[in-house]
């Protein structure tokens, strides 16, 4: 019989190292803003990271990732000489391994070794707060477990470790579904990923016959990186509580508010927020979270202007909608975190070439973003910046979608309000 495993009260902080690699195809400032990256999650997860360490190579070794001489660096680091316990309790690569490598790295370093992908699994099942949401993450979880059985079920078994929101020492990285027993074999584990999927399949047929009893009202989702503002605009413009919080992945669940701009009502969502090689099996066990975001008639995409690399997050979020088949839904670009954009000016007999750092805010809204047109706006959410031409502009957008797919509803808009009353 499966064993379900009981949160534990979070005593103090797990330490952690971080590691990364810089190739040819990744440069030593591209790793740093990665391992600033990870270091977030990290700290998400309830993690202090106490050092990185990165290696220059052409790509990762199939067995230890690492070259030997830096494994050694690292387990050095790690367990110093006269020292009776070691600096850090777990090493974070910033990378998917797989289960050779990490039961390599494992002996060779003599600690817990986790990578990016059971990080962030970590870090939904911590945010997990829905039935559905926990039965998504555990099944992303059985997921990325299924290759590497044999490996976890002994590192389950000599570390121990929490599930759900709770988190001791010890837990960062095993949060797993709670299923700790060595008997566990692969078959058992196929029967619940199958369980799974039928009580997703449910809840996939439950949300469908809920957004088809929404009535005739155009569909807006917010979308973005994680972390860049989407749960405090949806406050904003649906003058709602939604939970936000200055950490990644604070909403899990899609949230659906409807919205009144003038007379005329649709429905807005906030949805999960997408993540640099975020993990394939999340992507497909948040499916039906994410037909919110199929289904939109109009996306907002927010972006963190005041993010450094806030190009690249663009880039990552318009490359993840494209794999959802959301490519040519009509989207408009929100730079939000106006507020927050800091940047050097540059001495007058400086001649290098501009860099991010030192391009002012007007100086970039004339750049590549000026032949955007209407299809951006630039705003601050928690200062209410642009606020009002922000609403004008999805006013605008809404109606004209509304007039392409109700024109009979069009005509009551424009006669009566939202409450039906005449005008």
């Amino acid at each position: 019989m499966i064993e379900k495993r009981t949160p534990r009260i979070e005593q103090e902080r797990e330490r952690a190292v971080l590691v990364a690699l810089v190739t040819r195809q990744q440069d030593e400032r591209k790793t740093e803003e990665y391992l600033d990256e990870l270091q977030f999650l990290a700290e998400t997860a309830g993690a202090e990271t106490v050092r990185r360490f990165t290696q220059k190579m052409d790509g990762p070794s199939s067995t230890t990732y690492l070259g030997k001489g830096k494994l050694d660096e690292i387990h050095d680091f790690l367990h110093p000489e006269g020292a009776d316990e070691a600096r850090a309790d777990m090493v974070i690569f910033d990378d998917e391994l797989s289960a050779k490598q990490i039961r390599n790295i494992e002996n060779a370093l003599q600690t817990r070794v986790i990578d990016r992908t059971q990080l962030i699994l970590d870090i939904f099942a911590m945010r997990a707060q829905t039935a559905e949401a926990k039965t998504q993450v555990e099944l992303a979880q059985y997921k990325y477990m299924l290759p590497r059985l044999q490996r976890m079920w002994t590192h389950l078994e000599r570390q121990g470790g929490g599930s759900g929101s709770g988190g001791g020492k010890g837990s960062v990285g095993l949060r797993g579904p709670g299923e700790t027993q060595l008997e566990m074999d692969r078959r058992i584990i196929l029967n619940r990923m199958s369980l799974l999927k039928g009580r997703l399949a449910e809840i996939d047929k439950q949300k469908r016959t809920q957004r088809g009893n929404r009535g005739r009202m155009i569909r807006v989702a917010l979308v973005g990186y994680t972390n860049v503002g989407k749960s405090t605009l949806l406050n904003l413009l649906a003058k709602s509580e939604v939970f936000a919080e200055n950490k990644l992945f604070a909403t899990l669940d899609t949230t659906v508010r409807k919205v009144v701009i003038e007379n005329l009502p649709f429905l807005l969502s906030d949805t999960v927020g997408f993540i640099r090689k975020l993990p394939t099996d999340l992507v497909e066990s948040f499916k039906s979270t994410l037909d919110e975001v199929r289904e939109a008639d109009l996306l907002l995409h927010v972006v963190d202007i005041s993010h450094p690399d806030f190009e690249e997050q663009l880039q990552v979020v318009e490359k993840t909608l494209s794999d959802l088949g959301c490519a040519d839904t009509p989207t408009v670009i929100v730079f939000n975190k106006t507020d927050a954009y800091q940047w050097v000016e540059k001495e007058a007999d400086d001649l290098t070439p501009p860099t991010r750092e030192n391009v002012s805010l007007p100086e970039l809204m004339r750049t590549w973003m000026a032949r955007l047109g209407d299809d951006c706006i630039f705003i601050s959410a928690r200062e209410r910046i642009n606020i009002d031409e922000l609403k004008d502009l999805m006013y605008k957008r809404v109606r004209e979608l509304h007039v392409q797919k109700y024109p009979y509803n069009d005509f009551l808009y424009q006669h009566y309000d939202a409450d039906g009353r005449a005008l």
